[in-house]
């Protein structure tokens, strides 16, 4: 009966054991392996030793509670909001020079201004000495030709001159003639080589309802057969109204140019204005 007992007794010891073991290991795992774990553990040591500290009186000395570290702060806030009001930190600020308002010379005056500078002296002077250096560095005069001589540069002369004659008439014949500038054309503000172009058919201006009267000018070409080919606003406006006036522009018919003429695009531009209706 005691053997048995005995025998009870050393297996429940044993089983302690290992659930004492297997808590310990459970217990070491979390706290290594999970932050939540760890982060009470430390949170509880370390209430728990300011409470022995605080029990035991080992709180350190240069250790401030936290209440008198807020009531501190707001002593302090409080001192400076009366130090501020009572004082304008604006004089304490140092002064800085500046600069003396210039007013407006004449060009006259600048340029007087800048020859006076000692860099303008020195580069004049530095100019001079130059010059002087080339002047000494000129050939003599040539010799004076014969009279032989003379006569063949004068025959030269001469060829020459008939020569840029000859060129001179060569090109006023190829050059074309300068196109007559339509009233029509000056009476609808076009610029450019179509303000010499005759316009077979130009509808009427678009009827756009604005609030304020706009001017938009645009820059078309137009082909050799007198069809627009593209038209883009010479500036920038009202994208609407750009639109609007690219779509009436590409209506309008040119008169085809002829055929001794060379078949290439022309140019203009061109106002178009809406009016408050």
């Amino acid at each position: 009966m005691k053997k048995e007992m005995k025998r009870v007794r050393k297996k429940r010891l044993l089983l302690l054991i290992g659930l004492l073991i297997i808590a310990v290991g459970i217990f070491v795992w979390a706290f290594l392996f999970i932050p939540s774990v760890q982060f009470t553990l430390e949170q509880g040591w370390r209430s728990l030793t300011k409470e022995a500290g605080r029990t035991l009186g080992l709180k350190r000395r240069d250790e401030v509670p936290l209440e008198e570290k807020r009531i501190r702060e707001e002593v302090i806030l409080k001192k400076m909001e009366e130090a501020s009001a009572q004082q304008d930190w604006r004089s304490l600020a140092p002064e800085y020079p500046r600069p003396k308002k210039i007013e407006a010379a004449t060009d006259e005056e600048r340029m007087k201004a800048i020859r006076n500078t000692p860099e303008f002296k020195e580069l004049e002077r530095e100019l001079k000495e130059y010059l002087g250096k080339k002047e000494d560095q000129l050939l003599p005069e040539p010799p004076v030709p014969s009279i032989k001589e003379a006569s063949k540069i004068e025959k030269m002369r001469d060829r020459a001159a008939e020569k840029i004659a000859e060129r001179m008439l060569l090109v006023a014949k190829e050059k074309p003639l300068p196109e007559k500038v339509l009233d029509e054309n000056l009476q609808l503000g076009i610029k450019g080589p179509l303000v010499s172009r005759k316009i077979l058919e130009r509808p009427s201006p678009p009827q756009v309802k604005v609030k304020v009267e706009a001017e938009i000018e645009m820059t078309i070409w137009v082909l050799p057969n007198g069809m627009v080919d593209r038209v883009i606003p010479a500036l920038k406006g009202e994208t609407e109204l750009e639109r609007i006036a690219g779509q009436y522009l590409k209506q309008w018919r040119f008169a085809p140019l002829p055929r001794d003429q060379a078949q290439s695009e022309q140019w203009g531009t061109i106002p178009i204005k809406f009016k408050l209706q």
